[in-house]
């Protein structure tokens, strides 16, 4: 049995699986890897080459954190879903983590976080700016030049669009998201929190079927 709390760090939110097992702060192993599709049938397999990688078990535990989006809406559900049963199983809180806080984790000083989306657009939130920058989805464009307040920072997929938007430097993230969300996720253990649950802040872009509806006969 392992001594220190085991902590599993899960993110499927882009085209990519990136998982980590920490412990104690230390990463005991780690995986990224980029995954178009296909990730809900490798995903529990990657997970338990971790975990053998790692030197442990299923049940050794302790919490897990995982990857709420923004992002893909198909990897956010498998993971999420996922990962609350498996954490239902073992008995193991499961806690999510935003991925625009995932990105910011580690940093210091003003920085804003984004994750690119279609159409010239991208999630974005500010940690430890002036002015508040809540979570949002927004045109790169449109996106105001008073923002590039002195020392910040732009972090993530879209994050060299928004730096020559603003005239800021664009740096890459701390950590891998999946060693962001379990580092998170072990400062969170044993507070009282939410289920995890997806974040996703914008509707699906499924449209209605174009077919007529069948018709059912008396």
């Amino acid at each position: 049995m392992v001594s220190e709390p085991l902590v599993l760090g899960v993110d499927t939110s882009g085209s990519y699986c990136s998982a980590v097992l920490l412990q104690g702060g230390e990463v005991l192993s780690d995986v990224y890897q980029d995954m178009p599709k296909g990730q809900a049938e490798a995903l529990f397999p990657l997970i338990q080459d971790l975990l053998v990688r790692g030197g442990a078990t299923w049940r050794d535990l302790s919490a897990i954190g995982v990857g709420t989006g923004p992002g893909n809406f198909t990897g956010i559900r498998i993971s999420v879903s996922a990962m609350r049963g498996l954490a239902l199983a073992l008995e193991v809180p499961v806690i999510g983590v935003t991925l625009l806080d995932a990105l910011a984790h580690g940093t210091s000083g003003p920085v804003l976080g984004s994750i690119a989306a279609p159409r010239g657009q991208a999630y974005v939130q500010g940690h430890g700016m002036v002015q508040n920058v809540p979570p949002a989805l927004v045109t790169i464009s449109d996106l105001q030049l008073d923002l590039a307040e002195p020392g910040l920072v732009s972090i993530g997929s879209a994050g060299s669009e928004i730096a020559a938007r603003l005239g800021v430097p664009h740096v890459p993230a701390p950590y891998a998201p999946g060693s962001a969300i379990a580092r998170i996720a072990a400062l969170r253990r044993g507070h009282d929190i939410s289920p995890a649950a997806p974040f996703y802040l914008k509707p699906a872009d499924a449209a209605p079927a174009r077919d007529a509806p069948p018709v059912l006969l008396d």
